[in-house]
């Protein structure tokens, strides 16, 4: 069995994989305490663990984990799938590393498009050679929301739910609307000027915000809910072989 760990910005996934590389579980949580890892390395045999990290780290997570099992730090100096045509790799986001890697694990030899909806909606582009060439980075919904809230002197703090209409009835409707279905009709932009160039373009939609927005786009998405969890664990299987 194989432990993946994704510390996001707002959430912390801790997974298990079997060396088919299925998913076995998933668990969630908004801090990882050593005390669920005690408790996952009781019931499972781990050979090796990923841990990719944009926030911060409980202290004592990483001691602990390089004294128990075979441990990779995801960094863009690893051996990937993907090639990297980034010119600060250095600085290129894990989160971003291991998306286009599950992207080049599913569709091998493909023109992919990755869109994560999450804290930010990132759109990355990883090519038929398999070369991830960059992408984009722009307000995810809750930081909108939270946006309009923030800097306006009467807009109340809306949380997201799903827009009916287009046309809001009433405030909170109404800054749905904008947030909601603005966000789709970036994403279809984004999506419509990538297929301008790569006509056999797949695209892949994942992220804690991708079933809310999924009903609102026009192009035909494919919904690709563990692909950050699926690029982590193909990058562990090359660096523990």
């Amino acid at each position: 069995m194989f432990l993946v760990i994704d510390i996001g910005n707002t959430t912390h996934k801790v997974s298990i994989f079997n060396s088919d590389g299925d998913l076995e579980i998933l668990f969630r949580y908004d801090e990882l305490e050593i005390s669920r890892l005690q408790n996952l390395f009781e019931q499972y045999d781990i050979e090796a663990a990923i841990l990719s990290s944009v926030g911060s780290v409980r202290e004592g997570i990483i001691f602990w984990l390089e004294n128990h099992t075979a441990l990779v730090r995801l960094t863009p100096g690893l051996k990937l799938p993907v090639c990297l045509d980034y010119e600060t790799p250095e600085t290129l986001g894990t989160d971003r590393i291991a998306a286009a890697s599950g992207a080049q694990m599913l569709y091998p030899a493909q023109n992919v498009l990755v869109i994560q909806a999450g804290t930010c909606l990132v759109f990355d582009f990883v090519d038929n050679q398999g070369v991830y060439q960059g992408g984009s980075i722009a307000p995810g919904m809750r930081m909108r929301f939270q946006s309009l809230h923030d800097h306006t002197a009467r807009l109340p703090l809306v949380e997201p739910h799903e827009v009916i209409s287009i046309t809001g009835k009433n405030t909170g409707e109404s800054i749905s609307s904008g947030v909601i279905r603005g966000m789709a009709c970036e994403i279809d932009g984004f999506i419509d000027h990538y297929r301008s160039h790569y006509s056999d373009l797949k695209v892949l939609l994942t992220g804690g915000d991708a079933e809310l927005l999924q009903s609102f786009i026009k192009n035909r998405i494919f919904a690709a809910p563990y692909l950050v969890l699926q690029g982590l664990y193909k990058i562990l299987k090359l660096n523990v072989e």
